[in-house]
């Protein structure tokens, strides 16, 4: 059984955060400062530390040299993300943003125990150059989804680039589905350099990029004279693909006659060109995308029934990037370092109410509408500081609710005399802080110590039915 240690100073959330990890089957001891953790126990020993980053006393990341190899996990409220990188450059293994849901925890939690028992089974690499924390930060690295080539580390993502694993060494047809802009070739390009195929050519078509006139003649190849303008014999992109992998994004525009020389190719392993009568085998594994739904195109008679199931083998769902919770920060952080990078500018970062813009959009484009406005921003940001005007997306920030409130404010000021019997979701911590604390405090107050807005803090009272303090006077917004 895995032994965490829990560093957190305030008891309500050190409580929630012990009884979630002993269900799930970890044994758990716990301290409130790295002062307390050093005196009650051999750091090293543990198998996991989870630490607050902002602690009594000397902050979360001192463990990171007390654990001597033990990874640490950082908590940090979600203002506070730019501490978490320095963080990760300090050695943490990973960082974790208030408020986490109980999901999100264990998916991270399990994956660093993991990482790090595969990492001290591997053999130690020889030390050609740099230092031994440089050497690590690469391991940790390569160890994580380096070799998918894909960021994030959602639940979701966490099982996609499982099902990649997995898939990969196989010559099935695989079938990504996903909204436009959700990264689907990214997937093609994991699965294909995960599998024997890799030092072989993978050739992307993007079938609604090419005119229906052509697109069969520049899949399959055409014979000179096959049709006016054909001076010459010309090889096809699958057969540019043999022995490799064809990528066909957007399937689902590929036309009926198209379709049955492709259903061709997957039942016997022949092409046919255009204006030939002689067949050419041809070894290619199909990886095929589409943010349609193919199933009912089938059924309308939109797409072949048949080809619909040969490529239905194996079907991998990419998430919208709304569905994605932080990920969303951690690949923005990504697109700028690579912006101003490749721009030759000095680093940039971003403001808190970019972050927040950045977290609360929905990001109707996805990944590739992150991107374009993150090299927007960068263009146009004329300090270090990239604030969320120069983003160009349409959201008002006035309007965001409470989500983004860390825990630690919301606990911050509680008793540790009044330990939760049961764990607590965000909602329950706001009613805890407000109960206990409205009779001393101001509406104005509260809604500071909580991180909200007094508008926010008002909605949210009607919303859970908590009485306003019937003595002093406050006024509503």
């Amino acid at each position: 059984m895995p032994h965490i240690l829990i560093v957190e100073d305030e008891t309500i959330i050190r409580s929630a955060l012990r009884r979630l990890l002993e269900r799930n089957q970890y044994q758990v001891s716990e301290a409130g400062s790295v002062q307390e953790a050093q005196e009650r126990y051999s750091i090293p020993t543990f198998d996991l530390i989870v630490s607050d980053l902002r602690l009594p006393g000397a902050p979360g990341t001192e463990l990171i040299k007390l654990g001597e190899g033990t990874p640490v996990l950082i908590m940090t409220s979600y203002a506070s993300l730019r501490s978490a990188v320095d963080s990760m450059k300090m050695g943490a293994v990973d960082y974790i943003a208030k408020p986490f849901d109980h999901d999100e925890m264990l998916q991270a939690v399990a994956r660093i125990l993991r990482d790090h028992q595969e990492a001290r089974r591997a053999p130690a690499p020889v030390a050609t150059s740099g230092n031994a924390r440089n050497g690590a930060t690469e391991k940790a690295t390569a160890n994580a989804n380096g070799e998918i080539g894909i960021i994030g580390s959602c639940a979701a993502m966490q099982e996609l680039y499982s099902k990649i694993r997995k898939v990969a060494p196989t010559d099935s047809n695989v079938l990504v589905q996903g909204e436009s802009g959700t990264g689907k070739e990214l997937v093609a390009r994991a699965l294909h350099n995960l599998s024997k195929r890799a030092k072989a050519p993978l050739i992307s078509v993007n079938c609604a990029a090419i005119p229906e006139t052509l697109i069969e003649s520049e899949l399959f190849g055409h014979e000179k004279g096959a049709f006016t303008g054909a001076s010459a014999g010309r090889a096809g992109l699958v057969e540019a693909a043999d022995g490799g992998t064809l990528f066909l994004d957007e399937i689902g525009e590929l036309p009926l006659e198209a379709q049955a020389r492709l259903l061709r190719v997957l039942q016997e392993g022949e092409i046919r060109r255009v204006g030939s009568v002689q067949s050419q085998k041809v070894d290619v594994r199909l990886i095929a995308a589409t943010h349609r739904d193919l199933k009912t195109l089938a059924k309308t008679g939109q797409f072949r029934e048949d080809l619909y199931y040969r490529l239905h083998v194996i079907a991998l769902k990419l998430p919208a990037l709304r569905e994605r919770g932080n990920d969303v920060l951690e690949i923005a952080q990504a697109f700028l370092v690579r912006q101003y990078t490749r721009m030759g500018y000095e680093p940039l970062h971003f403001a808190h109410d970019a972050e927040q813009a950045i977290r609360h959009y929905p990001w109707p484009g996805n990944v590739r509408e992150l991107e374009n406005a993150i090299e927007r921003a960068v263009i146009l940001c004329e300090g270090a500081e990239i604030c969320a005007d120069l983003l160009g997306i349409d959201i008002k920030l006035d309007d965001l609710d409470d989500e983004d409130f860390s825990l630690s404010a919301a606990a911050g000021q509680s008793s540790s005399s009044h330990e939760p019997t049961e764990d607590l979701s965000l909602e329950d911590y706001f009613q805890h802080f407000v109960l206990e604390h409205q009779d001393h405090m101001t509406e104005t107050e509260l809604a500071r110590k909580l991180g909200i807005s007094r508008k926010c803090l008002w909605e949210r009272r009607q919303r859970l039915g908590i009485p306003r303090r019937k003595t002093g006077v406050t006024s509503s917004p």
